[in-house]
């Protein structure tokens, strides 16, 4: 992710609508799909600027690792303790720990060796855990914004399934969301593919216009798992290890 990009994230992420309401869906996600239980152990891998702890901290203990030694220091400090350098697909450490949870939100499509990164992970889940993905869904709407991002693909749910299950994954659930605001989104790629012009930089947009999107976006979070969503502009997938 260019260095620009990758900064916003750190002023955007507690305010912008795209990630308000990402974590509302989120949220109501691992609602449905978690066991009543005080003690999970939970991984964000690729925590970035910290902007998920706040929410996974409600289902259990987190740990986080990332790349980046600036947004490492900034999600120590919602934390309240170090975060771990990783760089996967290889091991970011945590020796001889298991993780009831492993969240990887909007990082997958970041990184090359995406089975590998998931065989990785696969490694440090718990018997009976589950591992909770995000990513942007379909090639065709691939623009410059995943340029500035450092994207290396956008997924199907074919493409999608066949990552986890490669790297030994089970997928309980795959699924787009993100689906209501799709058809604007959709207007928006083709218009700047059409005239040439570069996307926007990230920054936050007019507060009634922000506030529309977050509660539109949010919407879907008593939707998502319950009514199959036929487009997104993103994927979540629900998996467990297949060997369990």
């Amino acid at each position: 992710m260019e260095a620009a990009a990758y900064n916003a994230l750190r002023t955007l992420q507690d305010n912008h609508w795209w990630f308000k309401g990402r974590r509302q869906v989120i949220s109501g996600l691992l609602n449905r799909i978690l066991p009543s239980k005080n003690n999970r152990e939970i991984l964000e891998a690729g925590c970035g600027y910290g902007g998920n702890i706040g929410l996974l901290n409600k289902f259990g203990r987190v740990e986080c690792f990332e790349f980046d030694g600036h947004a490492r220091d900034f999600a120590a400090g919602i934390l309240g303790r170090p975060v771990h350098f990783g760089h996967l697909p290889h091991s970011p450490g945590f020796e001889g720990r298991t993780f009831d949870l492993i969240a990887m939100l909007d990082v997958l499509e970041h990184i090359e060796e995406d089975v590998e990164s998931l065989r990785t992970l696969r490694a440090m889940m718990a018997r009976e855990g589950r591992i909770v993905i995000t990513v942007p869904a379909f090639p065709f709407l691939w623009s410059k914004h995943d340029e500035v991002h450092h994207h290396k693909r956008r997924y199907t749910k074919q493409s999608l399934d066949r990552a986890l299950r490669e790297a030994g994954f089970a997928p309980l659930e795959i699924g787009y969301f993100n689906t209501l605001l799709f058809p604007l989104a959709l207007g928006q790629r083709l218009a700047q593919k059409m005239t040439g012009r570069a996307p926007p930089v990230d920054r936050l947009p007019p507060q009634p216009i922000n506030r529309a999107f977050k509660n539109i976006f949010a919407t879907e979070r008593v939707l998502v798992g319950k009514i199959p969503m036929p487009f997104g502009l993103s994927l979540y997938a629900v998996a467990k290890n297949a060997r369990a």
